[in-house]
Order: C-alpha cells, then sequence, then structure tokens
C-alpha cells in the first residue's frame, strides 16, 4: 500500500509549481517534500518527475499516476468527512444485544422512543438468553439484567436502574388458596419459580429487616418470564418476577400483588459496552438516553 501522505505531497509540488512553493504553502522543508517525493517513486518503482529542466514537470507516468493520485485524494477526504460526521451527529446503525425479557418489557417502547427523537439513527437488536460476547460479535451495546455483580472485565459497565422482583398470583387461585400476610403463610401454596432446576427456597425481604427464608414447594419452573407469568395468571400458583413484567397483568386484574410490602429480590440492569474510545455520537447518546428512560420503564 502507498504511503497517502507521499502522494498528497507529490499532488501539492505538481499544483504548486515545484517544491520551492509548495513547501511554502505547506510549511514543510523542501528537503522532507523532496524525500517524500523520492521515497514514493521507490515505492511505484518509476520516475514521476523531471528534475533536469529549470521548470518542474512531469514524466508520461508521472501525469497519469498525478491524475489517478487526485482521485484518490478526493476519495480519501470523502471518507474522511463520513468518519467526521459521524463523530458531531448521531446517525447510522446501533447494534445492541439484551435478554429476551428486557427486548419484550424494557425496551418496547424505549427504541422506538429513541429512534423518532434521532431519524438518522437505526437500530440492529439481538435478544437471547446466551450471555453474548459483544466485542467478537461486533455489538455496540449489551444491557445486562443480573442480581450478582458482573465480572471484571475490559468492558465499560454503567448502571442503569434497580429493579425489584414482587410476588404475584391471580385472584381466582387467591380466593381458594387464601391471601398471605406473613411470609410464612406461603408454605402452604404452590409456588411458580423462575430458574433450572427445582428452587427450594424464596429470600423475602421487608425494608432493612434480615430476609425471611421461605421453603417453596415448586408445581411449575421454568427461565421464561412469559411462562412464568401466565401460569401465574392461569391460577396454578404464586410467582416471584420483575414488577416492570407483570404491570399490565396488574392493571387489568389479571393477576395481584402478594405480600406487597415484601421484595423477592433487587436485581439490576447494567449498560456494558467495548473500551470506551472510539464511541460514535449515536452509542453515546443511546447510553444516556436509557439512563435517563429505563428506570421509569421497570417502575
Amino acid at each position: 500500500m502507498l504511503n497517502l501522505t507521499d502522494v498528497f505531497y507529490f499532488v501539492q509540488v505538481v499544483n504548486h509549481g515545484g517544491f520551492t512553493a509548495a513547501a511554502r504553502v505547506l510549511r514543510a522543508s523542501k528537503s522532507t517534500l523532496s524525500l517524500r517525493v523520492q521515497q514514493l517513486e521507490t515505492d511505484l518503482g518509476v520516475q514521476l518527475l523531471n528534475r533536469s529542466s529549470r521548470k518542474l514537470g512531469m514524466t508520461n507516468v508521472g501525469g497519469e499516476f498525478y491524475r489517478h493520485a487526485q482521485s484518490l485524494l478526493r476519495a480519501a477526504e470523502g471518507a474522511e468527512n463520513v468518519g467526521r460526521q459521524r463523530q458531531s451527529e448521531p446517525s447510522g446503525t446501533i447494534r445492541i444485544t439484551s435478554s429476551v425479557t428486557v427486548a419484550q418489557f424494557a425496551l418496547r417502547e424505549i427504541l422506538p422512543a429513541f429512534m423518532r427523537m434521532y431519524p438518522k439513527v437505526s437500530i440492529e437488536q439481538h435478544a437471547s438468553d446466551v450471555m453474548t460476547d459483544i466485542v467478537g460479535e461486533g455489538y455496540d451495546l449489551a444491557i445486562r439484567a443480573h442480581t450478582d455483580p458482573l465480572p471484571d472485565s475490559s468492558l465499560v459497565q454503567r448502571r442503569l436502574t434497580a429493579v425489584p422482583w414482587y410476588l404475584f398470583a391471580s385472584a381466582t387461585y387467591l380466593d381458594v388458596k387464601g391471601v398471605p400476610h406473613h411470609p410464612d403463610d406461603l408454605v402452604t401454596h404452590s409456588a411458580i419459580a423462575h430458574g433450572r432446576g427445582t428452587p427450594k427456597s424464596w429470600s423475602l425481604q421487608f425494608e432493612e429487616e434480615p430476609a425471611a427464608m421461605v421453603p417453596i414447594t415448586a408445581r411449575f419452573v421454568s427461565n421464561d418470564m412469559v411462562a412464568l407469568k401466565q401460569a401465574a395468571c392461569a391460577g396454578l400458583g404464586v410467582v416471584v418476577l420483575p414488577g416492570y413484567v407483570c404491570r399490565e397483568e396488574v392493571a387489568a386484574g389479571r393477576l395481584v400483588r402478594v405480600l406487597p410490602q415484601w421484595r423477592a429480590a433487587d436485581s439490576r440492569l447494567t449498560a456494558v459496552l467495548p473500551a470506551r474510545q472510539g464511541w460514535l455520537p449515536s452509542v453515546r447518546v443511546f447510553l444516556d438516553y436509557l439512563v435517563d428512560e429505563l428506570p421509569r420503564a421497570v417502575e
């Protein structure tokens, strides 16, 4: 590959009619320009300029190269302008990844609103409950839902919002089984449990008091929150889920908060991004938008 700077110097020497004039305009030494043009000729294996005459002239191949070099520099300038515009105006495509639940319930209104605000930005969303290598797969940002701290890594982490989990059940189920008034009352209830395997207990928190450990008998276990919510709506038992996942069902009366003063868990949503250097304006404004809007989306 040719050194683009050497090509630029050659074109400037031709445009200004000699090394002396070009050096004056570029505020560079004449010897530097001469050296760079000689290096360009060496790299090409041809002579571009006739230096024997009093007036600078180009060889035949030099004239042909000059025409191509002008086109090359114009293309390079156009590419640079595209890059600089991307740095100053939010535009282009943002590739994001998150869990299926976050995509379905937390981001479904946020993403369209963001794209209406920034019409030159497009979003490519990947929803998966499998942890994604965002660097290896070329994602600009991931939204991680987690209870324990995320592992330390070279990735940048930014806290987005807390996500409390609560207990829910259908009104018809509670009419049959009774309304619990204390965590101990849950012992006689059927549990719908999130996770894998067979969860044995729930840890419930009231304000700053020590957690109450409640043994459970899980009638239905799944890592799919939609399936768990549907099971609760069908009257199969009491379920523990993030509050925002059940917001619509509570508003419609299909689910009821059980032990409303108790929290079943405290999780978080965190944005994870590649190294800070080189973030595009679109990614920066999207991250700030998530910080502002996600707390309201999951409250």
